[in-house]
């Protein structure tokens, strides 16, 4: 069986994720080959301790926003030897580990088939999120669903790649937002298939993926439409 290593980012200065994390780490050591974390120095560091305690790779960097982690985090990965990764944002393979464990191992199995997958939301999935989210992604996924030419959910922070795939976003890699970005890298750069898989495991539970701070109701809107034109934009312009 091909060696498969995971890839993942966090900031989470309250600690909020510890508990769910030491419950479903043995669980993701048995999955995956190796675990690369890329955490923030701000990050709680009982949290920062457990994951140094843990048999993952820790890389703490500074806090320069999840474009920057996610590229630490996948040239810290190429310092391995495994041929294939799954990155997906920790909260995010928090909630699928703890609520479709099964689903998680078979989409792992099937990721050494794959030069680049997208992986998405089924509708119900999707539907699982606040509104602002599921509105405003609907743009961003309709622009790069155009590009690619086919309909995909790519902002739902998960993606698996082949290490050819992982080295041309390597030396790639620089907008503000990596989730077009790395799928057109590899589609337009490296000249290699890009494919898509919805899942369920990327639902949403606030506790573990809603934001620590209080913030308006109108400033969540704004929010998730400066983050829609961001990918939007990247959609077409990466590669090109």
């Amino acid at each position: 069986m091909s060696e498969i290593d995971l890839l993942t980012v966090t900031h989470d200065p309250k600690g909020k994720n510890i508990k769910l994390f030491t419950e479903l780490q043995k669980e993701f050591e048995g999955i995956y080959s190796e675990i690369f974390i890329a955490i923030s120095e701000e990050s709680s560091i009982e949290l920062i301790k457990e994951m140094e305690r843990s048999m993952l790779n820790v890389k703490v960097i500074p806090k320069e926003g999840a474009a920057q982690a996610r590229r630490k985090a996948l040239n810290f990965s190429l310092t391995g030897k495994s041929q294939f990764y799954h990155y997906c944002d920790f909260d995010r393979i928090l909630t699928w580990g703890k609520n479709h464990l099964d689903e998680l191992k078979n989409i792992v199995l099937d990721i050494p088939n794959h030069d680049y997958q997208i992986l998405g939301r089924t509708e119900r999935a999707m539907k699982t999120h606040p509104v602002e989210w599921i509105e405003t992604e609907k743009i961003t996924n309709k622009i790069f669903s155009l590009e690619l030419g086919k309909e995909v959910d790519i902002t739902a922070g998960s993606c698996s790649f082949s290490r050819e795939s992982a080295e041309y976003i390597d030396r790639n890699s620089k907008e503000k937002m990596t989730d077009a970005e790395w799928a057109m890298i590899a589609l337009r750069i490296a000249k290699l298939d890009v494919n898509y898989r919805s899942v369920e495991g990327l639902e949403y539970h606030e506790e573990t993926n809603g934001i620590t701070r209080i913030i308006s109701d109108s400033e969540k809107w704004l929010g998730r439409l400066q983050l829609s034109l961001i990918i939007s934009e990247t959609a077409i312009k990466t590669g090109k």
